[in-house]
């Protein structure tokens, strides 16, 4: 078991904070999670995982072995010697910067911070938030930064359900607010990363995470575009890709999809675009990448209607079924779907939808859909008859397509998933 003094606080066990808990349990570190739901305190108590890809007993074996323990009680933060804060950094309805999490969570830290504790923000945010938000509440308690209290930056690297790389095995970017800072976060992340990667300032760490994921945003807005030229090109994109991707060098694969979900693309950038108004510098790229990209969905329902119509359909009290609403396949987070807006879509032009996701029974209570709520739907070769369409928005791994294709009229797949069938059922979208 881990030494007692190098104990570890995370605050926010979601999809970040949970299995960062857990890498470091694993590393034998003793760990307190922090998180206000109480609901999700009662479960890591009794060893439940609420994170689809996370199994019990990744949790029971932490908590029979006594090095991780889970608590609403923010005082319980004098008791570590690590805090790491992973909550979310939303954006508001004007895609503004939302940091009332991290400043209300660093408030709390301010709270009950003692001299020689480390503060790590991992939360993804604009270059800048570290030093000029985080180290101004912190700075009120009237302790120095790097001489009382040690302050940085470590940008998350999640990427849920992802079976070729551990976390140990990604490389942790770390950047501190002074040169003692940066040694004691290298320190904390040296117990469980098999390589630590320490830059010249919180900044340089901050803007490393908005670049990995605007890099991602903009070439998943290239093929995006491409998908929409080649469909009117009479070409198949995905054809191009798999013979393009064949050069060993120079190209490197991305995939259209029905839009972006997810915490981290949707969102992320409109983090960069805001602060470099602060600079006087419009961010082009990213501005069209998002725009391209946030324009998918009315692009697969318009594709919809114009297949519901080649059959004779009208859109409108057309039986619809979205298969998947997960963000990405095989895990349970519907988090900013692009499934999310192709149902408000649909629903508006008068269509009835149903869904089907074995990861997602319920979706209700998401940020961005206030008062929105449905119930999964059980996929059988019935109810599969009885639709008019279907259409495949996440491509989960457990489904059986070729039935899918079978027992239905017509497939509007989102997702290459219907592979190697040539079917006037099929329409890429």
């Amino acid at each position: 078991m881990g030494d007692e003094k190098d104990k570890v606080g995370i605050i926010g066990l979601g999809y970040v904070g949970l299995p960062l808990l857990l890498d470091f349990c694993d590393a034998r570190v003793n760990v307190i999670g922090f998180d206000i739901d109480d609901k999700k305190i009662d479960m890591l108590h009794k060893g439940e995982s609420y994170i689809s890809y996370i199994p019990n007993e990744n949790i029971v074996k932490h908590i029979q072995a006594g090095n991780l323990e889970a608590t609403s009680d923010f005082s319980r933060l004098c008791e570590v010697e690590y805090i790491i804060i992973a909550v979310p950094t939303p954006l508001d309805e004007h895609r503004q910067p939302d940091l009332s999490f991290v400043e209300n969570t660093t408030n709390t830290i301010a709270g009950y911070l003692r001299k020689g504790q480390l503060v790590v923000l991992e939360s993804t945010t604009y270059p800048g938030t570290t030093r000029e938000v985080v180290l101004p509440i912190l700075n009120k308690t009237g302790q120095a930064v790097g001489r009382d209290f040690f302050l940085g930056y470590s940008p998350e690297r999640v990427d849920p359900n992802n079976k070729n790389y551990s976390a140990s095995q990604i490389p942790k970017v770390v950047g501190g607010v002074t040169d003692d800072c940066l040694k004691r976060v290298k320190s904390l992340y040296e117990k469980v990363f098999d390589k630590v990667v320490p830059v010249s300032s919180v900044e340089a760490a901050e803007a490393s995470k908005l670049l990995e994921n605007i890099f991602r945003g903009v070439n998943i807005a290239l093929v995006n575009e491409m998908k929409m030229l080649f469909d009117r090109m009479g070409i198949d994109v995905w054809e191009v890709i798999s013979a393009s991707a064949t050069k060993p060098f120079g190209f490197m694969p991305f995939y259209p999809g029905p839009g972006l979900g997810g915490h981290c693309i949707p969102i992320d950038p409109f983090y960069l675009t805001w602060k470099a108004r602060e600079y006087d510098f419009s961010t082009r790229f990213i501005e069209l990448a998002g725009e391209i990209n946030s324009q998918m969905p009315y692009y697969v329902v318009q594709k919809t209607v114009e297949a519901l119509n080649e059959q004779g359909i009208s859109i409108k009290e057309a039986k619809i079924l979205i298969l998947g609403v997960a963000y990405k396949k095989d895990i349970d987070d519907a988090r900013e779907s692009p499934a999310l807006r192709i149902i408000k879509l649909l629903q508006a032009k008068g269509a009835n939808v149903l869904y089907h996701d074995p990861y997602i029974p319920l979706i209700e209570n998401l940020r961005s859909y206030h008062g929105f709520k449905m119930e999964s739907t059980d996929l059988t070769e019935e109810l599969l008859k009885q639709q008019d369409c279907i259409v495949v928005i996440t491509d989960h791994s457990c489904i059986n397509y070729k039935w899918i294709l079978d027992s239905s009229r017509l497939v509007i797949d989102t997702r290459n998933a219907i592979k190697g069938y040539h079917s006037d059922k099929i329409i890429k979208a």
